[in-house]
């Protein structure tokens, strides 16, 4: 069998030592390539109409062409709002309402809007509530640049100021921020705040494949959890970004302030209890799964793709938790040895599912790999096999690690996504 031939824009040892371990050959983004890992840019590259280039069958990349609908913090923040009025309109209980209006079982992002569009509606909410702080992230960046918290208007009319050109200009996605509500009773561990990032690898999402990566990790703060106002501009307080933390003076060099989802769930169950704990973690995948299928209908689904998202997740001190963002490109750094670990089975395990093992990309194929070639992947959710055990066709499940939790606590069968 010939070798296949890989194009990286990243020269991260995670990907490389992958590639050469299975004796694949290096070759640039403009040569004829089986496996792309490409960066975002190249993504728009490949597949703008000026480009003329045609994907083959035996070609695969790492990205969706328009993952932004998902990735750009305003644009999964429209697409949830969407998808749940549209669930509304066609009666669906999904988009139930409690007695204040808001959403039982879709209500999993903070309040949010988009500025400098939605700025009454904002300044209208905030004077219901002069008390809350706000966090405000621009849309274009990532971890961690240029997000600041707010609890006075005066500081974002100050900002507005500092932001205006002379010229005016329309705000680009990277001028434009989102300004939600701060989620200001973190659960603590240790008195610190912390953030989740789960790995989830999406290869299809018409119909919706998806797979939970089960080593993830909980990054914390260096700095104890302070709400009080005059720590609203400590960083090392509030943003779990590594990027960040990693410059503080508390920083831990030996296990860079990050603890398993293993850890983390052993922690709860022996703090919490096995019953919330279930539901804590069943919540979550519940909030991935949905936030897939609120922009499942205006991705571009082409078949030559796939994407391993990074998903970012706040538990309050409730249990409940909120999805914050998602990643297009996790960060592949290792800032730690078990974290260089961790991440080269991330990437083995995606390959071994978008490729199986031995073989040939072939972008006809059915996408249901062995149950073997998983991994450290558990099935989160494949439409295609939970439509086949509702019509009693394939009798596989969908695997540990799929939800079955119901909103009432019962265990339904994997249809309960359909």
């Amino acid at each position: 069998m010939a070798r296949l031939k890989y194009a990286s824009d990243m020269d991260k040892s995670v990907l490389l030592n992958n590639f050469e371990t299975r004796g694949w050959v290096p070759v640039g983004p403009d040569d004829d390539w089986n496996f792309y890992w490409a960066n975002v840019q190249s993504i728009r590259n490949v597949f703008s109409i000026d480009c003329g280039f045609r994907l083959t069958d035996d070609q695969v990349i790492s990205h969706f062409p328009n993952h932004v609908e998902l990735t750009r913090k305003d644009l999964m923040v429209k697409n949830i709002k969407r998808y749940r009025k549209d669930l509304d309109k066609e009666g669906n209980p999904l988009a139930e309402k409690d007695e204040n209006g808001r959403y039982i079982h879709l209500d999993f992002i903070p309040q949010t809007f988009m500025l400098p569009a939605d700025y009454n509606l904002f300044v209208e909410e905030f004077r219901k509530n002069p008390n809350t702080t706000w966090i405000m992230k621009p849309c274009g960046k990532a971890r961690g640049v240029g997000i600041f918290l707010v609890n006075k208007l005066s500081q974002l009319k100050k900002w507005s100021r500092d932001s205006k050109t002379s010229n005016f200009t329309p705000p680009t996605s990277k001028d434009t921020y989102v300004i939600s509500k701060y989620i200001d009773n973190p659960l603590l561990i240790g008195g610190k705040k912390f953030d989740l990032r789960l790995y989830v690898l999406v290869t299809s999402f018409r119909p919706l494949k998806c797979y939970l990566f089960r080593l993830g990790f909980a990054r914390f703060c260096t700095v104890k959890y302070n709400a009080s106002i005059n720590e609203l501009d400590n960083m090392f307080v509030h943003l779990t970004n590594v990027s960040i933390q990693k410059q503080g003076d508390d920083y831990n060099n030996v296990h860079g302030g990050k603890w398993t989802v293993q850890n983390l769930r052993l922690f709860l169950e022996g703090t919490r209890g096995k019953e919330v704990t279930d539901r804590l973690f069943d919540e979550m995948q519940w909030q991935i799964v949905h936030s897939l299928k609120a922009v499942a209908g205006g991705i571009s689904n082409d078949r030559h793709c796939f994407e391993c998202y990074g998903y970012d997740i706040i538990i309050d001190d409730n249990l409940k938790p909120w999805l914050i963002e998602v990643n297009a490109s996790p960060s592949l750094t290792s800032t730690t040895s078990s974290d260089r670990i961790m991440k080269y089975k991330l990437i083995n395990d995606v390959i071994n599912i978008v490729i199986p093992p031995g073989q040939v990309p072939d972008v006809r194929w059915n996408k249901i790999p062995a149950k073997e070639h998983l991994g450290n992947f558990d099935v989160l959710y494949d439409e295609e096999l939970a439509q086949q055990d509702v019509m009693g066709g394939d009798p596989r499940k969908l695997g540990p690690g799929t939800f079955r939790g119901k909103r009432d606590g019962s265990r339904p069968s994997p249809a309960t996504w359909k």
